[in-house]
């Protein structure tokens, strides 16, 4: 998706969502683990909001490991499945097995599949039908929602 049609996308979007609010609540499946999340982590992992693109600096990370959730820690990423989509947030081809539970998110007025940490019900993000290689998938992560760590 190129850059011009995203805004578009987005801004059609927030109107769309101002006028129409719809939010599928998993609260009951989501719990607050890390005391230490942000307000912004808690903004995202818990009302299902977005960062702003090209915001994160994991969007430069290249080292080999493995990134985790933010407020639990359970493993959700390899470093070997990451790309720069081009659209400002870390993208993976893959998560690991069991990694995220999807429910389907209609806030943008189009139909989309959202993520969530599968171990708490955090929010992280959409995936997407339109990634490179064999699994045609791009997992489009919110950054303050993942914790890098390097494999020793």
């Amino acid at each position: 998706m190129n850059k011009r049609k995203f805004i578009k996308l987005s801004i059609f979007g927030s109107l769309l969502y101002s006028i129409f609010p719809y939010k599928i609540s998993l609260a009951e499946t989501k719990k607050i683990i890390n005391q230490n999340l942000t307000e912004a982590q808690k903004k995202i992992m818990f009302e299902e909001a977005t960062e702003r693109p090209f915001s994160s600096p994991l969007n430069y990370e290249k080292r080999e490991g493995f990134y985790h959730c933010a407020n639990c820690g359970a493993k959700l990423f390899k470093s070997s499945s990451k790309f720069d989509s081009g659209t400002g947030w870390p993208s993976f081809t893959e998560a690991l097995p069991g990694a995220f539970k999807t429910k389907v998110d209609y806030s943008f007025g189009m139909k989309r599949i959202e993520y969530h940490c599968a171990k708490c019900g955090a929010h992280h993000g959409h995936v997407f039908e339109d990634g490179p290689g064999s699994t045609g998938k791009r997992y489009c992560n919110n950054g303050l929602c993942l914790i890098f760590k390097p494999s020793s």
